[in-house]
Formats: structure tokens, C-alpha cells, sequence
């Protein structure tokens, strides 16, 4: 017969048997593998499930727990939220340290621009807008929609001034898993233009590039008369003064990029009777291409005029006018 002591152990030894056993059952049922929770989840759908705050649960990851966020938004369930949770879903979890935490998020994209336009346009042409006509709308904040299929979009409650050309009207968005969206939209129908406008402050000088102006569409009203209106009209020329950033480019301020540089060593060519002859010149002055330099002929020293062909080429035109020469008075402003 065993001791009391004897007893103990064996007591204890069986008690750790059965606990191992179930938990080994417990963990056959939720899938052979531990309860845990997934620190961070992205749900596509209209619900939050069971299965995308933990992992490990088999058959129980589909229980729906409540809506998820709305497109583009999150919202985190701190650890006494999850506790509750598997408590009130049979769930053999507690925390551990007490900062366990699931972010979950819901991917979003915003509404462009052109889908809203489209289905505006519709509806203020049967009211007897003029087709032709852009829209412009004021203060559009894009809601967000789920990823995925596009949403239908309607119109309601549509007022139209067609002396003023003004509108309202109310948005109505339907997408999968998301709340019928309601947006009170304002604005009018214009005659649009585009026109290119600095990306930054533009400094004198500056030889234009893709990253330096944009194209934008404004109000007709809006764009000043002489402005460039497409980017290949800007992109390459050079500026003549300087420019703010968001400003209209002037066509009388982009000028052809410098091909010849002042003091800069150039191809000085001299034609004569179908022949063609290269001498090394020094530029005496900055020049686009088709423009009228002085040039000093490093050859016998005599300063000539001379067309910029490109850079670094000028053709030979004859002598420099006596103004231009050096020592001369005048000659300053060519040096």
C-alpha cells in the first residue's frame, strides 16, 4: 500500500496526464495548432471574422464577429477586447503580457475624379446643360470605395441654373460590403483650357525639364492670354525671368535653350563658293540657335558676327560691327 506522500505524486502524475490530454484534444479540434492572435489583419470583405483576429481555430475562423472598417480606414482591438472574444467564443486563450493587439485594415482606393464627372454629365445634360462643356466642382473631397469590382454611382435631388450654370446635387455610391455613401456635391459647368503652370520657383535662366511644369486644366476665364498650353511648348526652352511656383508660363518668356555659351570654345565655320572651312573660335557672348554672336577667330584674332548652327558651332558672317570690338566702345555688353 502506498504512503501518503506516495499517493501525492501518483494523484499529481495523473493530473498531468489528463491536462495533457486535453489540451492535445484541444488542439486536434482547432486544427493542430496553437490559439494565437495575428497582430495585424486585412480584410477585403464587409465583416471581421473570428479567424482574422487569431490564428489556429479550424472551423471557428468563419464566425463573424461585426462590420469591418470602411475602405481605407482601421481600427484596432486592444488586448482585454480579445480576451472578451475568446472567452465568449470558447477560445482557450488568455494574454500574456497585456499588450497583445490586432490592427485590422481594410484596403481602400479613392473615388476619381472622372467617374464622378461622368455620371454628372449625364445628368445635368438631360436637365439642358450643354454637353461640350466641362465640369468643375468645387471642393470634391474623393470618397474612398473598396478595392475591387467598380461601385455604381447615381445621382439624386440634381438642381441646375442655366443662367449661372451652377449645380448640386447629391452622389450616391453603392458598393460590395459597404454602406450606401451619400456625398452633397457643388459646382458649375465651364469651358476648360489647359495650360502649364511651374511645378516650383523657377529662377531665370533655367533650362525647363519634365519635373519642372505641369499641365492643368482651369476655367477658360482663368488662363491669360500668351500663356503656353502644352507641355512640349515648355519643356526644353529656357526662361527669361523668374517664375513662382504654380504660376502660368508666358510664351514671351521661354526662349530656345542656349546651344553657345559666353567665353566658351566654338566651331567657327566659314563658307565660301560650296567650300566649308573649321577654324577654333571663343564665343563672345551667350546664343540660342538661329541667333546673331560675336565671335573672336583665335586663328588670326579678329572678331567676327556669326550665327549659332548648335552647340558649340557658329557659321562665320563677316566682320563683328565696329561697336562690338573689343577696346570699342559698346563692346562691353558683348564681353
Amino acid at each position: 500500500m502506498l504512503s501518503a506522500p506516495g499517493r501525492f505524486r501518483r494523484l499529481a502524475l495523473l493530473s498531468g496526464i489528463f491536462c495533457l490530454a486535453a489540451n492535445l484534444a484541444a488542439a486536434q479540434g482547432l486544427g493542430s495548432s496553437l490559439v494565437a492572435p495575428r497582430g495585424q489583419a486585412m480584410v477585403e470583405g464587409g465583416v471581421v471574422t473570428l479567424g482574422d483576429l487569431f490564428e489556429g481555430l479550424g472551423p471557428k475562423a468563419t464566425v463573424v464577429l461585426g462590420p469591418a472598417p470602411a475602405p481605407g480606414r482601421r481600427f484596432v482591438v486592444e488586448s482585454p477586447q480579445l480576451a472578451i472574444i475568446a472567452r465568449d467564443n470558447g477560445l482557450s486563450w488568455q494574454p500574456l503580457a497585456g499588450d497583445e493587439r490586432v490592427v485590422v485594415e481594410r484596403p481602400g482606393r479613392p473615388l476619381a475624379r472622372e467617374e464622378v464627372e461622368a455620371v454628372l454629365r449625364a445628368e445635368l445634360s438631360a436637365l439642358g446643360a450643354d454637353p461640350a462643356l466641362d465640369i468643375e466642382l468645387v471642393n470634391f473631397q474623393a470618397p474612398m470605395v473598396p478595392t475591387g469590382p467598380d461601385p455604381r454611382l447615381a445621382v439624386e435631388g440634381t438642381e441646375y441654373d442655366a443662367a449661372s450654370r451652377r449645380f448640386s446635387a447629391t452622389l450616391v455610391v453603392l458598393a460590395e460590403g459597404m454602406a450606401t455613401l451619400r456625398q452633397r456635391l457643388a459646382g458649375r459647368s465651364v469651358a476648360l483650357r489647359e495650360v502649364v503652370v511651374a511645378t516650383r520657383s523657377l529662377r531665370a535662366g533655367e533650362t525647363l525639364g519634365p519635373r519642372d511644369v505641369r499641365a492643368e486644366r482651369l476655367a477658360a476665364e482663368r488662363v491669360r492670354p500668351g500663356m503656353a498650353e502644352t507641355l512640349d511648348r515648355a519643356i526644353g526652352a529656357r526662361l527669361t525671368r523668374n517664375i513662382a511656383a504654380g504660376a502660368q508660363l508666358p510664351l514671351a518668356e521661354l526662349a530656345a535653350p542656349l546651344a553657345v555659351t559666353r567665353d566658351s570654345a566654338v566651331e567657327l565655320v566659314h563658307e565660301s563658293a560650296g567650300l566649308s572651312l573649321a577654324t577654333r573660335g571663343k564665343a563672345l557672348a551667350d546664343g540660342a540657335p538661329g541667333t546673331v554672336i560675336t565671335v573672336l577667330n583665335l586663328l588670326n584674332g579678329t572678331v567676327l558676327s556669326g550665327e549659332v548652327l548648335g552647340p558649340g558651332r557658329v557659321r562665320a558672317l563677316g566682320p563683328a560691327p565696329a561697336a562690338a570690338q573689343p577696346g570699342r566702345p559698346g563692346a562691353l555688353a558683348q564681353r
